[in-house]
């Protein structure tokens, strides 16, 4: 019988780096995240973009992109597509990755990954308290919105590409989601 290796925060950072593959650390397991296709890195920098000029303008917290590890407990570790961490908790954020939860992350569904981020992640980011996901479906393009209701992420709207984007926690945000694409 094989014994299954659950991975902590200190292995997986002590890997050795690579040029070609990136990881994450889904509750011990090691998960390898293919490299992204041409409409993921559309829609993420666009998103990424958006945001980043919105919350700087306003001095509203601080905005990253992928590839930046959030550390959410010693045995998981993600890097979404885009993050977003409000002012009055931009002390989570580190030099090696933001130790914490993020207020709102952002991830780009691809075939690769659409288990992993509709069931698998979002399970993992209500129990450790992220206030909002987004869900970027670039082939139906539409953006899937939830919040924070307990410890989970229930599902609050999914906005078409004529539709407008708008988010309590980036009061004042109007994101036309034909942006996004």
């Amino acid at each position: 019988m094989s014994r299954v290796v659950r991975y902590t925060y200190r292995e997986y950072r002590d890997l050795p780096e690579s040029e070609t593959k990136r990881y994450e650390l889904l509750e011990g397991e090691l998960v390898m995240v293919p490299s992204p296709g041409k409409a993921h890195q559309e829609a993420v920098g666009n998103v990424f973009a958006c945001l980043r000029a919105f919350v700087k303008e306003r001095d509203l917290g601080a905005v990253y992109v992928a590839p930046f590890d959030v550390i959410l407990s010693e045995h998981t570790v993600v890097q979404p597509g885009v993050i977003y961490v409000v002012k009055s908790r931009t002390h989570i954020i580190k030099s090696e990755g933001v130790q914490g939860s993020p207020d709102l992350v952002v991830e780009v569904i691809s075939p690769t990954t659409r288990e992993r981020d509709l069931v698998t992640k979002r399970l993992i980011y209500g129990r450790h308290g992220v206030k909002e996901y987004w869900l970027v479906h670039p082939d139906q393009r539409i953006v899937e919105v939830f919040r924070l209701s307990g410890t989970e992420l229930a599902p609050i709207a999914t906005y078409a590409a004529a539709e407008t984007l708008e988010s309590p926690l980036l009061p004042g945000l109007a994101l036309p989601v034909r942006e996004i694409f």
